[in-house]
Order: C-alpha cells, then structure tokens, then sequence
C-alpha cells in the first residue's frame, strides 16, 4: 500500500471539540488505554467524515488494524450526535435573531442497497437512500436535521412525523418549503402549482423561491462532509451522521 501526506479543509477548533468530547467519553467509561489518544482519534474520525475514507484506508494511515478503525467511528460518531440541537432549540434560536422565517427541506442521502430493498427506494432521484428533513435560517445556516427515514416516504409525511410545522408554529414563526410541502399546514407556505398562472402567482412563486434558496446552502454545506453523498453504512445510521455532522459544522462555522 502507498501512503501520501493530505489535508483536511477543517479548523483546529472543530480538532479540538471532537477530541475534548472524546476524551470525556473515556473518563467516564473508566478507559485506561487505547491505540490512538483523543485528538489522534478524533483526525481519524474527522478523516472519515470529511473525505469518505473507507476503513481499510484510515486504519493504514494511522497504523491501527481495520476493526479498531471501524470501532473508533462507531463510538465516536454518537458523541457529537448527541449534542446536536433540537428543532425547538433551533427555532429559538431564530428568534433571537429576529428572523421571522425559517427554510424547510429535504433532501436525499443515497447509500449502496439492492433493488429488493424497496422502503429505501426513491422514484424522484431514481436511487436507493435516506429522507433527511432540514430546517435553516434565512441566510442558509443549518439549524436543525431530523434524524432518518427511508427515502420512500414524502418530504410532507416526514414532516409530520417530525412534526416539524407544529413546532414552527408554536414558535411563533413561518416557514418556506418547496412544492413537495404542499398541504403540510398553513404555516409552512409552498409555491403555487399548476400551468397558465396570473401573473400575480409567477411574481409570488419568483420571490418565494429567491427567499427559499439559501435553504439549498444549508444542504450544501452538510453533504461538504462526504460521507453524506453516499453511505456504505447501516441506512439507518444517516441520521446519527448527519446529526454529527451538523455539530461539527457549526463548530467549524462558528
């Protein structure tokens, strides 16, 4: 195997979070030795969040064998996962801000499946994955991401699942959702469907869109983190990953 030296696109404080939350993991666990100490597992894991690194590849890299890499991951994903905001955490904190919507979307996370896995099938993109919900401020920051669902479920019935618009509304707050929100509540306001509109509805779905379009930079700035373009993993982890990477994005923003 040939090794090479690279880089991550990350800050030394997004480092340091993984590492202090690691170590206060092993405190409390009562773990007196590993093979790598926080801040070395901590790169290894940012590593595999940020470049998609199978674990064949990290566990050459940092001289570990290939289950001790894939445990590292699993252990270490959870910790930030949990500190990851609530939606009503998140919608307080666009209050504060003033902010007097919020962006709804969803979005894809495709992962490797066989066609016989159908709940994980998506007719839309044409490809097997998970329905992750996001809520974002208006200037595209993320603010909150659900955790998952198989792709086969519509972005409307997983907002009511999540009972995402209840919660926007009890916050005192809008929402903007694309089409696929349609019939969601009246306080998550959609665009106009249908051919041959007045004038007055193209001019309302044309400012709709300019004010919902930062909710794409949101999505964007997760899937930055390229394990979120395709898992190899358990399907049902994508929300735990994706929680992880939210934290850690905010850190890395912050």
């Amino acid at each position: 195997m040939l090794f090479y030296r690279s880089a991550l696109p990350l800050s030394r404080r997004t480092l340091n979070l993984a590492a202090l939350t690691i170590r206060a993991h092993r405190s409390r666990a009562g773990s007196r030795w590993r093979r790598l100490d926080p801040a070395q597992q901590a790169l290894l894991v940012l590593v595999h969040l940020s470049k998609g690194e199978p674990f064949t590849h990290l566990a050459a890299g940092f001289g570990i064998g290939t289950t001790t890499a894939w445990r590292y991951v699993q252990e270490t994903i959870g910790l930030p996962a949990e500190q990851a905001p609530t939606l009503e955490q998140g919608l307080r904190r666009a209050r504060r801000k003033d902010w007097a919507y919020v962006i709804v979307d969803g979005t894809l996370l495709a992962c490797d499946r066989v066609a016989a896995d159908r709940p994980f099938s998506s007719g839309k993109h044409k490809q097997h994955g998970m329905n992750i919900q996001v809520v974002a401020a208006p200037d595209g920051e993320p603010l909150w991401t659900s955790w998952s669902l198989p792709e086969a479920v519509h972005d409307t019935k997983a907002a009511r699942i999540w009972k995402i618009a209840e919660r926007i509304e009890d916050a005192g707050l809008l929402g903007l959702g694309d089409k696929g929100y349609a019939g969601l509540a009246e306080v998550v306001f959609c665009p106009f469907k249908g051919r041959g509109k007045p004038r007055w509805k193209k001019d309302a779905n044309a400012a709709h869109a300019k004010l919902r379009s930062p909710g794409e930079r949101a999505i964007a700035q997760l899937k930055q983190w390229h394990i979120l373009r395709r898992l190899r993993c358990c399907p049902h982890r994508a929300g735990q990953i994706t929680r992880a990477a939210l934290v850690l994005q905010l850190r890395e923003a912050g």
